[in-house]
């Protein structure tokens, strides 16, 4: 390693002079930080505090700089020095703000300064300043897969933008789902009755846009390189193959209706006289091409009765259909109905419901639906009884508790079968069990990625991409999902979806282009890096890491894609060897700070407790305690890391070793409704840290000294309550049998 200037800065101002003895800090970090140059400030953050840090390294020569002030989290502009290693001392939110303002408290809390600025010292020491991924991709064109009413935007909105957009459709014409409707719900006050669907405007701007470069009955055979740099094969119906170069991608593939041939029960394919919602819209459309009247298909003859069965094969507990509510089928069968009053008010329409769910339009379009003669009935329909060409509807009227209710001679049954979205390949998809028959999705993006040809599904088949963390997000790098691919939704909430795809896309586009991390770490120019001469060639890293990064190469060492990493570290963390670091963050960083915290003796009465909090959730939650003034537990000292995952146990066993208490992990919620923005980095981190018991066996050391706790960002009053509570345990249990050694 070149020669480094370490300098020490501690601020003074937001009330750090008043509470702490600044002076002795200073000297703190001169004497047990041992950097080459120590000073304060009154107000560090100003211009004149910066001035005086870019001067030193401008002319002393300093090439790391730690900052004693306030949260890492906070006056990131202020402190924004690219060219240096840094690290943030927390003495505000994570000392004076969460202390009382007392005499009793001032030893305690100067205790904790001094211990978290020689932390940051440690830290600084071991980092080096990130130089950037040298493989990078300079490629600004966008891809959009699928050309319904999601893809079309998405392409139009890049375009808007100045980017390229190649959109890829499988079938010979635009529009998708949204091309085969007669008319659409309002977007707009009133919402009184069905409009055009608008798609031809969509597909008017697509075919007329010079940015955009349509391939019509295509697919994508082949996926392979990384943002910035994808390399994309695209084949067409007459069997030629176009090579497309592509900084980013947005998956539009939309969904199918689920097939009610699976519900004999309600009539599915048992009489032509039952249909779905996209059946009926066909007969609109028909109709509206001769007289405007629905006819049965069975016959012929015009519909006088029709009844709508909501939920149906959705919103089902057993698992044998659809566990989850599709969204746009209420606000559907209002549509629909309405097709059938607007063009003969004596229609007998009605439209029976558990819960009515009109999402984008208050009740007006149901009110306006009331108002044209639509009987709404709260009931569960049981089973539809085709005869002839009528039908009899059963069903559990549930105002009147009438498990008998019936329908008789209903002319027509339209089921709102609801989205089963077409995400392709399942790559966690169990095999078929003995007898079944295995029917194989077709692939969407056919990825060359070690860990299969599409992007991970949650259970349901939608795309895994966390709706309030990362929307948009998939575990595939610069890979975005968009529409009802990724939730169900309907048209509006598509459109206003891929405009966000598409924003995700170029933002990560871009940041190939310079060596950047994407999300969460959006900006970070670390990647990882492996010593090649100390892997076991385990295989671990490889089979862990949530996003497909790593490789093997001939000789089976792990093979980076930086382009691809998040920098999550769950490689780091699962390094049995410790081989695997980044410069700004690896096994020595963490570990010199554990090891530069003052361990008092048993006889101190002063814990020492390490927590090792997620930056993402966890450790904003306990800055916002600090602002919140929520006091918690002097005797902790907190190591903000990328993710649960990141967490190597050497970690764990060094602390335990070094004298303190206890230590406390706090990671994101994990499981089906994971919250970790590195989607399976606490999961897996928890899988790892299950093993510390054997650990602590061997130290001789009770359990309860080591302790996983989910936090989540809301928890600002719950985690001060947890920490002191953990303290009042430790000191029930007694100090460490480590201390002074």
């Amino acid at each position: 390693m070149a020669d480094i200037k370490v300098a020490a800065y501690i601020c003074k101002g937001c009330g750090l002079g008043e509470r702490l003895d600044t002076d002795t800090l200073v000297k703190i970090a001169q004497k047990d930080g041992k950097v080459q140059l120590a000073k304060s400030h009154d107000f560090l953050c100003n211009a004149d505090g910066v001035a005086m840090i870019k001067n030193d390294i401008a002319n002393e020569g300093v090439t790391h700089i730690m900052i004693g002030a306030c949260s890492r989290r906070a006056k990131t502009e202020a402190f924004f020095f690219p060219e240096n290693a840094v690290a943030r001392a927390n003495l505000r939110e994570g000392v004076i703000w969460i202390r009382p303002d007392t005499e009793e408290a001032r030893e305690t809390t100067q205790d904790m300064a001094e211990d978290y600025v020689r932390m940051g010292c440690a830290e600084v020491k071991a980092m080096t300043a990130p130089g950037g991924n040298p493989n990078t991709g300079s490629s600004k064109t966008l891809l959009v897969v699928g050309g319904g009413v999601t893809g079309m935007t998405a392409a139009i909105e890049a375009s808007k933008t100045g980017y390229q957009v190649v959109l890829v459709e499988k079938t010979g014409t635009l529009g998708g789902w949204a091309g085969k409707l007669y008319k659409r719900m309002p977007v707009h006050e009133p919402y009184k009755t069905p409009v055009d669907p608008g798609v031809a405007d969509l597909v008017s701007q697509v075919m007329g846009d010079s940015n955009i470069k349509l391939y019509l009955n295509a697919t994508v055979a082949k996926t392979d390189g990384a943002p910035g740099r994808f390399v994309v094969e695209i084949a067409t119906e007459s069997g030629a193959t176009h090579t497309e170069d592509i900084g980013a991608i947005v998956q539009a593939s939309g969904f199918t209706l689920y097939d009610m041939n699976k519900l004999p029960e309600l009539g599915g394919g048992k009489s032509t006289n039952v249909v779905d919602q996209a059946g009926l819209e066909a007969l609109a459309l028909e109709a509206a091409g001769k007289d405007g009247v629905i006819r049965r298909p069975s016959d012929g003859q015009p519909v006088k009765s029709v009844v709508f069965v909501q939920c149906a094969g959705q919103c089902d507990p057993t698992g044998k259909h659809l566990a989850y509510c599709s969204g746009f089928c209420c606000n559907t069968s209002i549509k629909q109905a309405m097709y059938f009053k607007d063009a003969n008010p004596s229609i007998d329409t009605t439209v029976i419901y558990t819960d009515l769910r009109t999402p984008g339009n208050g009740e007006d379009f149901y009110r306006s639906a009331q108002e044209k003669g639509v009987v709404f009935t709260k009931g569960k329909v049981a089973e539809v009884v085709p005869s002839g060409a009528t039908s009899t509807v059963k069903f559990h009227d549930l105002i009147l508790d009438d498990t008998n209710a019936a329908m008789l001679d209903v002319d027509l049954v339209v089921l709102a079968t609801g989205q089963v979205p077409n995400s392709g390949v399942d790559i966690f998809a169990a095999p078929a069990a003995e007898g079944e028959v295995e029917v194989k999705p077709i692939s969407i993006l056919n990825l060359n990625y070690r860990q299969g040809s599409d992007v991970p599904q949650l259970k349901q088949g939608f795309t895994d991409s966390h709706f309030i963390c990362f929307p948009y997000e998939t575990r595939r790098t610069g890979i975005y999902t968009a529409g009802p691919v990724r939730r169900p939704m309907d048209m509006v909430q598509a459109r206003e979806d891929a405009t966000g795809a598409a924003l995700k896309a170029i933002q990560a586009l871009e940041n190939a282009e310079l060596g950047r991390a994407a999300h969460p770490r959006s900006g970070d120019l670390s990647f990882p890096k492996v010593r090649l001469e100390g892997c076991t060639q385990c295989k671990r890293c490889t089979v862990e890491c949530p996003f497909g990064a790593i490789d093997e190469d001939e000789k089976r060492f792990p093979l980076f894609n930086e382009s691809r990493c998040r920098r999550c570290g769950t490689c780091m963390g699962a390094c049995p060897v410790r081989v695997i670091s980044f410069e700004n963050y690896s096994v020595n960083t963490v570990g010199a700070q554990i090891k530069a915290v003052d361990i008092p003796d048993e006889f101190s009465e002063k814990p020492r407790i390490l927590i090792l909090a997620c930056e993402n959730d966890a450790y904003p939650a306990l800055d916002m305690a600090g602002m919140n003034r929520n006091e918690y537990s002097a005797f902790v000292r907190i190591i903000p890391i990328r993710c649960l995952g990141s967490v190597n146990t050497i970690w764990v066993t060094d602390a335990l070793n070094a004298g303190y208490d206890g230590v406390m992990m706090m990671g994101c919620k994990s499981g089906d409704e994971y919250q970790c923005h590195f989607v399976k980095g606490s999961e897996l981190g928890r899988v790892r840290m299950s093993k510390i018991d054997d650990t602590l066996k061997t130290l001789n050391l009770e359990s309860e000294r080591v302790r996983d706790l989910e936090v989540a960002i809301t928890d600002i009053k719950r985690v001060p309550e947890m920490i002191n509570k953990y303290a009042e345990e430790l000191v029930a249990i007694g100090p460490s049998p480590f201390k002074g050694f």
